[in-house]
């Protein structure tokens, strides 16, 4: 049965389902059209903003809400639906103070005085955008931030690490696991100087390398990619100015002056060791892959043409120029060149693969595919073949939209494609919330299985997917 319709906002991000819930609920014994696959076995989550205190309902930011996960968890054929808030330090705080301690991104000139108590963080851990799985570890994560560790299945927060006092630096929300080594590579930038830092995290969770490299000026860097040798660094031109943002414009805008480049370094290289490749200008959010070819590596990530749906928000002019297309770079190490070329002709982002063969070749890529006229939006799932070069797509329906789909492998899988996509969708009519589960090898059949949630999903960023021990 779908909940009611949600509030309004004049704020886009908090009006229908992108407003917050409220309550951390359960559901057992859910509605389902289909059958949910019984050698579907493990976690699906997805995390997002769902803010609690808002300093500023105008000028609220959709990267200021309060991490909230909500996740299914399968076994045998059924499924259980949990949504729980990360209970960071911040969080807990402005629970105690029942209102906003932190103003959020879009208000930092603001003259209000702040309310953070002495020896409270000075900056809110959101713990609200991605997850990585290392180590039977699981990470919630937020790019200024240290990792936050969530137990599974509950999804009780432990609270942040940092290695043991290693981490000296942010944390991205988009790690690389190389299942193959069991190292984890991660990375930070920063407004100031090193305005990247790398780490290295090996297989039994010890944080063993760490090294700065070296750009001009603060860039969004979200995401970076590696291969089983290399590690990539994605110097695009979102740049990030205090001084801008001092002046009255956006602290986080497309440069595209800055130019782009891509700088590959070995997995435990130093600054020194980093080769700079200039490429074609655009933007790049999210990655896909990355693998050794010979003397090449080949990258493959969601680039749109001019700005992007970060910096460009609900303001661009040309949606579909903010809107990203799969996109393959092919360095040439020996001799320096680039080939670069657009793979699909399809808009979209949140590009993902089998994780099992992440930092090694894929054949498949997953994506959540825009809608062609509203922002943020996603209205189906996509799936490129590099082998026939082929798009194959599954839509939602009218006024139907969802975002990141996940794979999840088969129990006992073999093929890189044996698996499901899972994602959340909201049918915005009869305002239902829904978890789809579609075979990975013909998504164009549509869901074997749809999920009625009882209770409202809200659009969100990330998911993730933790197979059953």
């Amino acid at each position: 049965m779908a909940e009611a319709e949600p509030a309004s906002s004049t704020n886009f991000f908090l009006d229908g389902n992108f407003a917050p819930v409220a309550q951390e609920r359960d559901a057992q014994g859910m509605a389902v059209r289909g059958s949910i696959p019984k050698d579907l076995a493990g976690n699906f989550l997805r995390v997002g903003p769902n803010p609690v205190h808002i300093f500023s309902e105008e000028a609220y930011h959709t990267f200021d809400g309060d991490g909230m996960i909500h996740a299914i968890e399968f076994s045998e054929g059924s499924a259980h639906y949990r949504n729980r808030f990360v209970q960071t330090e911040g969080f807990k705080l402005e629970q105690e103070q029942g209102d906003w301690v932190y103003k959020g991104m879009n208000s930092i000139m603001d003259p209000t005085p702040a309310r953070i108590p002495e020896g409270a963080p000075s900056n809110k851990n959101l713990a609200n955008t991605a997850f990585a799985y290392h180590n039977n570890t699981l990470y919630a994560l937020h790019e200024p931030s240290q990792p936050t560790v969530i137990r599974l299945p509950e999804l009780e927060t432990e609270g942040a690490t940092d290695f043991d006092g290693k981490l000296q630096h942010p944390f991205t929300a988009h790690p690389k696991v190389d299942q193959k080594t069991g190292e984890m590579m991660t990375f930070g930038y920063a407004f100031a100087p090193p305005y990247v830092t790398y780490s290295v995290i090996n297989a039994t969770g010890e944080l063993v390398h760490s090294t700065p490299i070296t750009i001009e000026k603060p860039v969004f860097m979200h995401d970076f990619a590696c291969t089983a040798k290399y590690s990539l660094f994605l110097d695009f031109p979102i740049t990030l100015d205090i001084e801008r943002a001092i002046a009255g414009g956006p602290a986080l805008d497309f440069e595209p002056e800055h130019g782009s480049r891509i700088g590959v370094m070995p997995r435990f290289g130093t600054d020194a060791d980093v080769r700079w490749f200039t490429v074609e200008t655009g933007s790049v959010v999210h990655t896909a892959n990355a693998w050794d070819d010979g003397d090449e590596i080949v990258l493959q990530a969601s680039r749109s043409k001019t700005s992007d749906i970060a910096s460009a928000g609900l303001a661009a002019e040309n949606l579909e120029d903010t809107q990203g297309q799969l996109y393959q770079w092919r360095i040439n190490l020996k001799t320096g060149v680039v080939a670069e070329q657009v793979l699909s002709a399809v808009h979209c982002d949140f590009t993902r693969v089998n994780d099992a063969h992440a930092c090694h070749q894929t054949r498949y890529v997953y994506g959540a595919v825009f809608n062609p006229s509203r922002a943020f939006s996603f209205d189906g799932v996509m799936k490129f073949d590099n082998e026939t070069q082929t798009t194959v797509t599954f839509e939602y329906g009218e006024n139907r939209f969802g975002g990141e789909a996940v794979f999840a492998p088969k129990v006992g899988s073999k093929a890189e494609d044996d698996g499901y996509l899972i994602c959340f969708v909201q049918d915005e009519t009869s305002h239902q919330s829904e978890c789809l589960i579609l075979d990975a090898q013909d998504i164009a059949a549509g869901p074997v299985a749809t999920i009625l949630v009882p209770y409202r999903v809200p659009y969100g960023f990330h998911s993730g997917w933790v197979s059953a021990p």
